[in-house]
């Protein structure tokens, strides 16, 4: 009775609907979450199998919420794929039925969302990802606010708070789990609590996102960048395969400041110890960011690799993104496990090298797992012709010839190559910091009240970790030191009273 035909295996669906209408009445919609294609292929429900399923069940529901399965196809990070991807798979929904018709896909920019109501693919736009970065995303819409939308860039770093058990995070909106706990607002900000003129050296991530609140809790804000473009590490990476989208965490930023006249920009400005003493501010705050290691240590070379500095061919993440490419047989070496060694893999396929990806790891940037990566991962690699070496450590390299160790036997080998990229570990650029806590007995006369480092400068991290710091920061200017606050956890004791009742 429920197995076998279509007509039989669709069944149980539609009793459980009719059912759940029938005892809801006329008090609230039955919506139904339906995958189109469950990418199983015959194991699993099909595209042209959906068609009939829908056909078979247009009415019974009072709104249709369409997508794909699983949850990694479902919310693609968007290095794999683009705004409203699915697309292809829901389209024909509306067509089926005369009930109103959801559909989800990453949904960031306004005129997709109304392409795609205007031509009748859906009715409403489901967006959790988008909400996530900007709560007000309807209303800027409304108000016609499009360049305030704090827009997603696909990161997926708010799921990995539910895949790591962790408390949730978003990349763009630093306020995101901190609503309760801090009492932080994701448009609003406490207005500034004394008249200090605040320096903020670099304008990555952590130096942008501290120069806008700083500027919007009304401080006076002199912003000074090294290099001729703001951004940081964040323009870097955007330029390489996938990352394109990530150039929003910099574009909303310096949007933003720009409409701030108490923010100045300084690009080309190179900070030494004395120009901070001589600049005139009452607080500094440096953001100078983090660069990668050449020497081999991360997490599986807690020594290094001996002399592996020394070597022309040994190449970092810097010089990729700095323009300096291998050529010839490339091996890159990822000791970090997250995303970067998948993305230099396959810029350097892209331009036409042989890469071999080597990690002490079990497989290529397991870390990725936890952003719905890891799968996409693999196939990106494969259809690049990458070879990939799992479980293998890389104990020295002559300049031609990679020395390897399996991790689990110990076992030797070697590998000819005409260059070695390491993705391993990264440094803080935290000299000016350090040299001007050397100089701290001149800070008064200087006028100078506080000196603090922040993001990558204190502790590289990810992008959202750099984001928040900047945040904090001005969060935390001029008001009462309180620390990190703890998250609270409530527990209810269930009693027998309250299992007979069904509330344990």
């Amino acid at each position: 009775e429920y197995g076998g035909s279509l007509e039989n295996r669709v069944r149980l669906l539609r009793e459980v609907l009719q059912d759940t209408k029938e005892a809801v009445g006329h008090r609230c919609g039955v919506a139904l979450r339906f995958a189109t294609d469950e990418f199983l292929g015959p194991g699993g429900v099909e595209l042209a199998e959906a068609r009939d399923i829908v056909a078979m069940l247009a009415e019974l529901p009072d709104l249709w919420d369409v997508n794909v399965a699983a949850w990694y196809n479902d919310s693609v990070p968007s290095r794999f794929a683009p705004e409203g991807a699915q697309e292809p798979f829901i389209d024909f929904v509306k067509k089926a039925t005369s009930k109103p018709v959801v559909g989800v896909g990453r949904f960031t920019s306004p005129d997709t969302m109304v392409s795609q109501v205007r031509r009748g693919v859906v009715d409403f736009i489901g967006a959790a990802r988008p909400s996530i970065a900007d709560p007000f995303l309807p209303r800027k819409i409304e108000e016609g606010r499009l360049d305030d939308i704090r827009e997603c860039i696909g990161c997926n770093i708010c799921i990995t708070g539910d895949n790591t058990i962790t408390p949730i995070r978003c990349t763009q909106n630093p306020s995101m789990g901190e609503e309760w706990r801090k009492g932080w607002h994701p448009e609003r900000i406490a207005p500034k609590a004394s008249d200090a003129r605040v320096l903020v050296v670099g304008g990555g991530p952590a130096g942008l996102e501290a120069a806008r609140a700083l500027g919007q809790r009304g401080h006076e804000v002199a912003l000074a960048e090294a290099s001729k473009e703001l951004g940081g590490r964040v323009s870097r990476e955007a330029r390489l395969p996938g990352l394109a989208e990530w150039g929003r965490v910099r574009d909303w930023r310096v949007g933003q400041i720009r409409k701030l006249p108490n923010v100045q920009t300084y690009l080309d400005s190179t900070m030494s110890a004395q120009d901070v003493l001589d600049f005139g501010a009452q607080h500094v705050v440096l953001a100078t960011g983090c660069r990668w290691r050449r020497d081999g240590y991360g997490r599986s070379n807690g020594l290094g690799i001996p002399r592996l500095a020394e070597h022309p061919a040994v190449f970092t993440p810097d010089d990729l993104m700095d323009g300096r490419l291998p050529t010839g047989t490339v091996a890159v070496f990822d000791d970090d496990y997250f995303y970067y060694a998948t993305v230099a893999a396959e810029a350097l396929a892209k331009a036409g090298c042989r890469v071999v990806f080597i990690t002490p790891d079990d497989t290529p940037a397991s870390w990725g797992a936890y952003t719905l990566e890891y799968r996409h991962v693999r196939k990106r690699l494969a259809a690049l012709g990458v070879e990939i070496r799992v479980s293998t450590n890389i104990t020295g390299f002559s300049g031609r010839t990679l020395a390897l160790e399996d991790v689990w036997s110990g076992a030797t080998s070697t590998l000819d190559a005409d260059a070695l990229l390491t993705v391993t570990a990264r440094l803080p650029n935290d000299e000016l910091f350090h040299a001007l806590k050397a100089r701290e007995a001149e800070w008064a006369d200087a006028g100078i009240e506080s000196v603090d480092c922040i993001g990558d400068a204190l502790a590289p991290g990810l992008i959202a970790h750099a984001v928040y710091a900047g945040h904090r920061y001005a969060q935390e200017l001029g008001e009462a030191k309180t620390g990190e606050v703890p998250f609270k956890r409530h527990f209810h004791t269930a009693d027998a009273d309250d299992l007979r009742r069904g509330e344990g």
